[in-house]
């Protein structure tokens, strides 16, 4: 039996596969700062979009998406300004999506996207 990390990657390489199908752009995985990290980084047109991947076996305890509460999303925005001035991208329009994977065992179930999950007005 595949651990809950086993089943977050698989997720996440199914992920993948599921936004290229929809014509994103992948330009990073798993980018890490002090702050934290995103899963993906995609161009969706010309959109940057800043992907985090919930993998879920059940809903039992909610759906994939809720468990990118405000601190999740605080750490997102954080991290994506960071990228974004790493990379000097300020005048690019930008969003935060979501991509939530179902499993049944190992194999994907469900793969839902969330475009634009949610706001960030913050600062650093």
């Amino acid at each position: 039996m595949a651990s809950n990390r086993d089943i977050g990657i698989i997720g996440e390489q199914e992920a993948i596969k599921y936004l290229k199908r929809m014509g994103y752009k992948i330009i990073e995985r798993n980018f890490k700062t002090k702050k934290g990290e995103i899963d993906v980084i995609a161009m969706d047109n010309d959109i940057l979009s800043f992907i985090e991947v919930k993998t879920r076996k059940t809903d039992k305890f909610g759906l994939p998406c809720e468990s990118v509460n405000l601190r999740k999303q605080h750490t997102m925005g954080t991290v994506s300004l960071i990228y974004m001035a790493k990379k000097g991208m300020f005048n690019r329009p930008c969003r935060f999506d979501v991509v939530e994977v179902y499993m049944d065992g190992e194999s994907v179930k469900e793969i839902r996207l969330i475009k634009d999950a949610f706001q960030f007005r913050g600062r650093f």
